[in-house]
């Protein structure tokens, strides 16, 4: 997919969807990643760039400006410029704007062959709850749940918090 300009790879869902299925039929394995992704950091790049590795096509969903729920302020940068920004990436082929709360339907939707999520949640606990009903649907829908390993860890909120509450406020 290199040399696909930056919006052109941001595609409505259900768009998505019907794409996706013909690269599934043509053979294609597609992995999916889904998240905040509210200040682009070395870590996601990292985490991407590994879980295009474990396909051939990578999708990355991102979750609405209407159900970010980091704590007041967030998310620092709107739905579109977080995809405008993972579509800037050479390892990303489709970007999207999740349209729930959570990945859930989106992954009934979408139904990638392989699901990734960040070593941090390897143990499939997280206090929402989240990455737990979405390893339920993996399961639900056959596809299989990977972790990165090799990526560097950070936290876009511990970030924010630390380093840029002041700069943002102004």
């Amino acid at each position: 997919m290199a040399g696909v300009r930056e919006d052109d790879k941001i595609t409505p869902l259900d768009e998505l969807a019907e794409t996706l299925r013909q690269l599934q039929s043509a053979g294609k394995k597609v992995v999916h990643c889904h998240g905040c992704f509210d200040l682009m950091h070395p870590g996601h790049i990292k985490h991407f760039q590994a879980a295009k590795k474990m396909g051939d096509v990578l999708v990355v969903t991102v979750s609405p400006d209407v159900y970010i729920d980091k704590g007041p302020g967030r998310p620092v940068f709107n739905q579109t410029l977080r995809a405008e920004s993972i579509a800037a990436l050479a390892c990303v082929d489709f970007v999207a704007i999740n349209k729930w709360p959570t990945a859930e339907e989106t992954l009934r939707l979408l139904r990638p062959n392989i699901y990734v999520k960040g070593q941090e949640f390897e143990n499939l606990v997280d206090p929402t709850g989240k990455i737990q009903r979405e390893f339920d649907v993996v399961k639900e829908i056959g596809a299989e749940i990977r972790f990165t390993q090799e990526e560097i860890v950070f936290s876009s909120t511990k970030l924010i918090n630390t380093y840029l509450k002041d700069s943002i406020r102004r």
